[in-house]
């Protein structure tokens, strides 16, 4: 289970909010709340490139679970972009699908290299 929760106490001392943040470990779906509601979530749970690793279906849970009813709770982040390019590596594409000389294989192989240009 991971540590940082220690770090998230000191800090949470330090700024003086011990009596207004309840910090808990352990996983969503099996940590009983002292509160039957929330008005924050945070979560890191999109992983990287949004999709792997997400944490999305949790956050949901907790959400359903217990963020407040009345439309007012939040949840953070609320909201994230993916940016993407395209890009050719000449290289790699040679590699991987780029074709040989055609004596090298049979007429269809060669057919296939020359529709591919």
């Amino acid at each position: 289970m991971s540590t940082i929760i220690y770090k998230a106490r000191e800090i949470v001392e330090a700024n003086g909010m011990s009596d207004k943040i309840t910090l808990l470990q352990g996983k969503m779906e099996e940590v009983e709340l002292p509160f039957p509601e929330v008005d924050i979530i945070i979560s890191e749970w999109m992983g990287y490139f949004l999709l792997y690793e997400s944490m999305l279906d949790t956050v949901l849970w907790a959400r359903d679970r217990y963020l407040r009813k009345d439309g007012k709770g939040l949840i953070f982040p609320d909201k994230a972009t993916i940016f993407m390019a395209g890009i050719e590596d000449g290289d790699y594409k040679d590699e991987k699908i780029g074709c040989m000389h055609p004596s090298s294989y049979l007429v269809a192989t060669t057919l296939i290299c020359d529709s591919l240009g």
